[in-house]
């Protein structure tokens, strides 16, 4: 069973997604929904676990759930979040050919 968190990261994790790093949810979305080819043009984070993120993503019109599991594996603790995002941000920017920013 998936490590769940805490209501207060959770929320406090999707708001800085959503409100800083919205392209960021986008680039994801492209990089891992499949079919591959469809075209999205909304995503938004909406959870996660210990497991995976989620986001709703738009593509061709149509609303879908998009679950991507953590590069390196289970996570148990907020600091663990921010590491498994934006190891997920440079996998989907590998997987696009777009250069990363630089990470603070």
């Amino acid at each position: 069973m998936p490590h769940i968190f805490d209501t207060d990261v959770i929320t406090a994790v999707l708001r800085h997604m959503n409100g800083d790093h919205a392209d960021d949810n986008i680039l994801i979305a492209r990089a891992f929904a499949e079919p591959s080819d469809a075209e999205v043009t909304g995503s938004v984070m909406t959870g996660f676990d210990g497991d995976a993120g989620v986001w709703e993503i738009t593509r061709d019109g149509e609303v879908a759930e998009l679950r991507v599991p953590w590069p390196g594996g289970p996570i148990a603790d907020r600091p663990a979040v921010r590491r498994e995002v934006v190891a997920l941000y440079d996998a989907a920017c590998a997987r696009l050919g777009v250069e990363p920013r630089p990470h603070a």
